[in-house]
């Protein structure tokens, strides 16, 4: 079952037509609370199960329960948690009955079902996923420890130090699917095992390894243990201890497993292809990737719409790149004005680390000055805090993507703007502004917080994630900034347009790789001759679409529907338009599939007309 829009917006009265004749009629409105309830225990019941079965998970949220565990990797753990899911949204559809439910628990009701045909789905074609590729579980895992794994105890420490030792095992299941796959066949392209065998060398670099300076892991874990001894929760010897046994597990447990995984890329990278293809290429590439643009974009638009709506969109915001440039004063083409964007000292801070932290203060100035003005356009606001932190060095990429992690819904750790800063050539002060908004307010630091902070829903769906209304609401806020009085430069606001325009460029591009057979020269020259972004970012960019089909085009599919429904809004209500109800109302649900968003928001739309 594929949500369609017109799927979810008939689902009510296609509920109530198969309701049983007692409830022929609207049900009381008792009865209706009561069933709701019943349906959010229910389905906290069965969140909280899952959760207890994905210990990275808890630690994610905050939570300490099988602190010294990690989640199981093999697909024989997938296949029991999809047998499971079965079990229970069979359960809940033979339990309650969507005609006796409000209609937020009827958007619960909906969306539980319908992510067990999206792991059927995920489940079908697991083995194309590229488990091996740069900044999967080899380096995932560390990042996890040292940003997500906190030590308040001795026992969080003992924890840690099981954890250290259980990579081994994420490593080897990971690598035994990734054999698996190159059985049949499908193979990730050969740069990428280059990029993980160097990712791998980095984090099994120095102490307690070898010579020189300690590794990432290592110095984190020595760092969480001499704060327990300042703190006085531990002894000398127990300190001692604790970092023997840290070294132990990552010398003894970890490090062999990633000797296994090194020795397997090494020996099969020349099996790999080393022209850089896209899913087209592989096993049943084209079904690949038709449901890879499903689970992605949560819709059912083809391959070919979202190339054309993408090759529309750049034409449109080439245009208005034209009028900024007007105000800039450059007198040449816009061609020439990429080039300019692209290579005037002016738009680059030092690469030094005295660079690097001005970058990084600047941040924090945009976001200081967003969080001032919130409260004019949007109701709700987080509670979480937010800092901006660059990316650690073992996983750091020159031109790499700025990203977001969110923050413990207990408030325990904060939110993270991460910045990739090895490379100060590849980061344009001029859009800097642009991707602060993005990334933190009013963009995925305040959706996602305050999804994580919404109350009376279950709790699946504070937690759950659909890129396409994630991404898709972080683009609609760059745009959004604008009219809230931001990007008052004209070089920055080109670099919003920018911004805008490389999300664009992802709907063309990344259907080309996948759907048309574009090789990676064909998508960079586009991507190039269509943006004022450093070369290393679109090189950098362009790659990262071929390991992961289909994600790019999220971003600007998300941010039309945003934007749809926000015009949509605006026509029907008139004067009586709020952008803080309209936000709310967004922002209310939590992340959702857009046709879901869709229905709701024409509900609430039509609440307000109504009012």
């Amino acid at each position: 079952m594929k949500i369609s829009r017109r799927d979810f917006t008939l689902g009510l009265a296609l509920s109530v037509a198969a309701t049983p004749l007692a409830y022929a009629a609207e049900p009381p409105a008792d009865d209706i609370a009561r069933h709701s309830e019943a349906l959010r225990v229910y389905l906290d019941a069965q969140y909280e199960e899952q959760l207890q079965r994905n210990p990275e998970s808890l630690t994610s949220q905050g939570r300490k329960e099988h602190y010294d565990k990690l989640n199981d990797r093999s697909e024989a753990a997938e296949d029991r948690a999809l047998a499971w899911r079965r079990k229970s949204v069979a359960q809940m559809k033979a339990r309650f009955d969507p005609a006796r439910l409000t209609e937020e628990a009827h958007t619960s009701y909906d969306v539980w079902a319908l992510e067990l045909e999206r792991s059927e789905t995920s489940r079908r074609w697991r083995r194309h996923r590229y488990v091996l590729s740069r900044g999967s579980v080899h380096a995932s895992l560390p990042t996890f420890m040292i940003n997500q794994h906190r030590v308040d105890t001795l026992s969080d420490m003992r924890a840690y130090i099981s954890r250290v030792g259980l990579i081994g095992k994420a490593l080897d299941q990971s690598l035994e699917n990734a054999k698996s796959a190159a059985g049949q066949g499908i193979r990730m392209p050969r740069f990428t095992y280059d990029q993980s065998l160097d990712e791998i060398k980095r984090l099994t670099a120095g102490a307690p390894f070898g010579a020189g300076a300690d590794s990432a892991l290592f110095a984190d874990a020595k760092g969480k243990i001499a704060a327990l001894k300042t703190a006085g929760k531990i002894t000398e010897t127990q300190a001692a201890t604790l970092q023997s046994q840290v070294s132990s597990a990552m010398t003894t447990k970890m490090k062999p497993a990633y000797d296994r995984v090194a020795a397997w890329l090494t020996a099969d990278a020349p099996n790999a292809s080393a022209e850089a293809k896209g899913a087209g290429a592989l096993p049943d590439g084209a079904n690949y990737y038709n449901a890879s643009l499903y689970l992605q974009t949560t819709t059912d638009m083809t391959a070919e719409q979202i190339h054309q709506l993408g090759l529309s969109e750049v034409a449109r915001i080439r245009g208005e790149m034209e009028t900024v440039k007007a105000r800039t004063g450059f007198t040449g083409t816009l061609d020439q004005f990429f080039v300019f964007m692209r290579t005037d000292k002016r738009f680059y801070l030092p690469d030094t680390d005295a660079g690097r932290q001005q970058y990084l203060r600047l941040a924090e100035r945009y976001l200081g000055e967003m969080k001032k003005r919130l409260p004019v356009f949007f109701g709700r606001l987080p509670k979480a805090d937010l800092v901006v932190k660059r990316v650690e060095a073992f996983r750091e990429e020159p031109g790499g993507a700025q990203h977001y992690q969110r923050g413990a819904a207990d408030g325990s750790r904060p939110g993270v703007f991460y910045a990739h800063l090895s490379d100060m050539t590849a980061m344009p002060t001029y859009q800097l502004e642009n991707i602060a908004y993005h990334e933190g307010l009013p963009g995925h630091h305040m959706q996602l917080s305050i999804a994580q902070e919404l109350t009376g829903l279950p709790k699946f769906r504070n937690n759950y994630s659909y890129t396409a209304y994630v991404e898709g609401w972080g683009l609609y806020t760059e745009a959004l900034a604008k009219e809230m009085g931001f990007d008052t430069d004209p070089y920055n606001d080109f670099g919003r347009l920018s911004g805008e325009i490389w999300r664009a460029i992802r709907l063309v591009v990344d259907t080309g790789i996948h759907a048309k057979g574009w090789s990676e020269a064909q998508a960079v020259a586009y991507f190039t001759n269509n943006s004022a972004q450093p070369e290393g970012a679109i090189r950098s960019e362009i790659r990262r679409y071929i390991l992961g089909p289909g994600q790019a085009t999220c971003y600007k599919i998300g941010m039309l529907k945003f934007q749809q429904l926000r015009d949509e809004a605006r026509r029907t209500l008139g004067p009586r338009f709020s952008y803080p109800k309209f936000h709310d109302a967004v922002l209310g649900g939590g992340s959702l599939p857009l046709p879901v968003l869709e229905t709701r928001t024409r509900r609430w739309i039509e609440r307000e007309r109504m009012a």
